[in-house]
Parts: structure tokens; C-alpha cells; sequence
């Protein structure tokens, strides 16, 4: 199995990833541009069976019905997103288990908070988890907003329960670039943070039509202020005082809207 990230040079700085299998197929996440992925498939010489949506926003669903057109692929989503993504095939539920390949296994988990129908995917490789696709739920060090049909109560949920109890060698691989916007909105509430300095420094030095920057959720945690919320420094640098690390996560929440 190999995963190929691609900045697709758009405003919104969407990531399109390529899961290429053992088998020679392929399977497309979010793909923004149709023609993009087209010109990929064949420099591969590979088939593309699945695409798979993490949820129905236009940017994550707009190359869906140009490829299923061309390759009379599947498409699978959210078992609610049926009538909002284009082409779906199939429903997926939580907590369901696909096997990709001989090696490969797709967990399906159900990460409402973004908005409704958002899914996040653990791939397992060789029987370890390997990475997760986080879609609009977690950036590098950030999370996703809620303008567009979500709850930042379910999304504060979804990070505790479902993300921040993922083993942290985990790799992460969200929708967007966001990094270093992202990096420097901790250092604004955290100061002191010499991971987030690190990571500013490193993202400076990188080339995103090359090899993107990626973090593990062990690393996360060390930069991403939504996942150190109880973080004392965090927490004086508010501009209201919170009491409950749930307080706090709706209180940055709130700042990074405006940031």
C-alpha cells in the first residue's frame, strides 16, 4: 500500500489522497479535480474502484461524478449523505470494517462535528493502525469549524472521544492545508510552546507540491491547542475564564473563527 498526498493548488487548500493497493487499485479520497486524478490514474497505469467521501461539502465531492462518468467506479460516504454527495453507491455505517487488500483494512468511524455526515477513516495496515484520514474534523494543528451544518459541542465530542484516544503514532492526514495558520494560532494562547516553534520553522522549509508536512497525533498534542486544553497557559490566555476543558474548547473554538 502506498499513499500519495496532493496539494491540489486551490484557494479552499484542499489535500487529495490516492490509497494505491497491493492489487493495483486505487482508491480516491475527496477528489477535487477530476482531470487531476485522471492524469494520476494513468501515469500509474492503475484502476480506480472507490472513491470515498469524508463528507458532502462541495470541495471534498466535486471530481465524484467527472470520474464515476470515466471509470464506472464506486462511490461511498455517509450512510446520511445519500441525495447530498454526488454518485454514492454505498452507505457506510460506523464503526463498519472494510477490507481493502490482503494487508489493508479501512475502519469507518462516525465524527459528527464539522457538520453531520462527516466520517473519518483508520487504515490498518498489516494488522497495526497506520494513519487516519481526518477530512474537516482535525488539521495539523487545528480543528475544523462549524459555519456549515455542525455543532461545536459535537465536535468537542468527537476530538475527546474518537481522536485524542487514537494511539499517537498514528499519522494524520486532514482535508486542508492549514498548518501553519493553524501553528501560529497556538503560539498566540501558548507562548512558550517550542514544539509549535519547531513546526513553524519546519513548515517554512517545506514544499508542498513535494512531500507535505505530516504530523502524528503524538505530535498533535504537543502543538495543537485544541488538544492541550488543559493547558494552564492556554487557559490565562483566554479572553474569558473557563471551567471545564469542554469550556475551553468552545472558548478557542470561538477565537479561531475570528482568527
Amino acid at each position: 500500500m502506498k499513499i500519495h498526498q496532493v496539494f491540489t493548488q486551490n484557494a479552499l487548500r484542499n489535500f487529495t489522497y490516492y490509497i494505491e493497493l497491493d492489487n493495483n487499485n486505487l482508491i480516491i479520497i475527496d477528489p477535487w479535480d477530476a482531470k487531476e486524478a485522471q492524469a494520476f490514474i494513468e501515469s500509474k497505469q492503475l484502476i480506480l474502484t472507490t472513491i470515498i467521501n469524508t463528507h458532502e461539502h462541495w470541495d471534498h465531492t466535486q471530481g465524484n461524478q467527472e470520474l464515476v462518468d470515466i471509470y464506472d467506479c464506486e462511490v461511498w460516504a455517509h450512510e446520511v449523505g445519500v441525495g447530498r454527495i454526488p454518485a454514492q453507491t454505498r452507505k457506510l455505517k460506523p464503526a463498519e470494517k472494510i477490507r481493502l487488500d490482503d494487508k489493508t483494512i479501512m475502519e469507518v468511524v462516525d465524527t459528527p462535528g464539522h457538520c453531520q455526515a462527516h466520517l473519518c477513516f483508520i487504515i490498518e495496515h498489516q494488522g497495526k493502525p497506520y494513519c487516519i484520514f481526518t477530512g474537516d474534523i482535525l488539521f495539523n494543528a487545528g480543528v475544523g469549524n462549524c459555519h456549515n451544518g455542525g455543532d461545536v459541542e459535537d465536535l468537542y465530542e468527537t476530538i475527546c472521544t474518537k481522536i485524542f484516544t487514537l494511539p499517537d503514532s498514528i499519522i494524520i492526514y486532514p482535508g486542508h492545508d492549514y498548518l501553519e495558520n493553524n501553528v501560529r494560532f497556538t503560539l498566540k494562547y501558548e507562548s512558550s510552546n517550542t514544539q509549535a516553534k519547531l513546526w513553524l520553522e519546519k513548515y517554512k522549509k517545506s514544499n508542498l507540491d513535494g512531500t507535505p508536512l505530516v504530523t502524528t497525533l503524538e505530535d498533535e498534542k504537543q502543538i495543537n491547542t485544541f488538544l492541550r486544553l488543559n493547558n494552564k497557559e492556554i487557559q490565562n490566555s483566554l479572553e474569558v475564564p473557563t471551567n471545564s476543558e469542554k469550556e475551553t474548547f468552545i472558548a478557542l473554538r470561538a477565537l479561531r473563527d475570528k482568527w
